[in-house]
């Protein structure tokens, strides 16, 4: 072996040995941080919620769950960045992190069992970790780049759905996209013959999506600390996914989303105008 191939060697390892301790932090910092979550659930009180906008829900949990995360990761990994939903950030560092403290936060607000907190780490632009977990139901999904997805250690798979006609698509709704272009979106899904459903965290329907519960996720707009996670899921699981973000300064803008299994991502993409990222050779 040559010096520059030991070089080269010893650099992959290294880079390896760095992923395999940031995943071991975001493995820790989320069940707490998930944990913390279903504390405040279990204690809420009915209607202590107040609205952000239209239908954008928040309650005391939000920031207490971010602030606890941004305060472990700072102590964990001072250099990197975090932008989060509530208290925001920048994403001007590098190696960056994004967080959802709860998403699905109408669920939560209404004592709804389907909510998770949400956990990206992205290098230049490249989804590298994702985890989403949902503490009630105490499933952890978690996705690293070449290395598969898995729920509580099982490794996902996405669905084998062959058309369209037989499957089931979630279909994400936000007020920063008019009810026109949604219900065109909607009715385009159900010309192609697919059922439709909404669970009202996208986060988690991400995950779905990469276990195969369901066949495809479509929204007009997400924010990066909701779906990045469940995008490289859904990458790492055999899925079809869009091209947000299509560089790292995007993130902090959001953008559309398609998800969905292999045998319908192609027809789905051409029924509602939204194109796919390229599969992989």
């Amino acid at each position: 072996m040559t010096h520059t191939q030991t070089d080269i060697l010893v650099h992959a390892q290294s880079a390896e040995h760095e992923m395999d301790r940031r995943e071991t932090v975001l493995r820790d910092i989320i069940h707490r941080a998930g944990a913390l979550a279903l504390s405040c659930y279990r204690s809420r009180k009915p209607g202590d919620f107040s609205l952000k906008g239209r239908q954008d829900f928040l309650t005391e949990a939000d920031g207490l769950v971010e602030a606890h995360i941004r305060a472990e990761l700072a102590m964990a990994l001072p250099d990197d960045g975090l932008l989060g939903e509530e208290t925001g950030g920048t994403v001007e560092r590098s190696n960056l992190w994004v967080a959802d403290p709860i998403d699905g936060t109408a669920n939560f607000a209404r004592g709804i069992d389907h909510f998770c907190v949400s956990m990206a780490f992205v290098r230049k632009g490249v989804m590298e970790l994702g985890a989403t977990f949902n503490p009630v139901t105490d499933e952890l999904y978690l996705a690293r780049r070449g290395h598969g997805a898995t729920k509580n250690g099982r490794q996902l798979s996405i669905a084998a759905t062959p058309d369209l006609a037989q499957a089931t698509i979630e279909l994400g709704w936000s007020p920063r996209i008019g009810n026109a272009a949604y219900m065109k979106t909607f009715a385009a899904i159900l010309e192609t013959g697919a059922n439709i459903r909404r669970g009202a965290s996208g986060a988690l329907a991400l995950a779905w999506v990469a276990e195969g519960r369901t066949d495809a996720y479509i929204e007009a707009h997400m924010n990066a600390w909701d779906c990045l996670a469940g995008l490289l899921m859904v990458h790492e699981a055999g899925g079809r996914i869009g091209l947000f973000p299509a560089s790292h300064a995007a993130i902090a803008e959001g953008g559309p989303i398609i998800a969905a299994a292999p045998a319908i991502a192609e027809a789905l993409s051409a029924a509602i105008a939204m194109p796919l990222a390229p599969s992989a050779p």
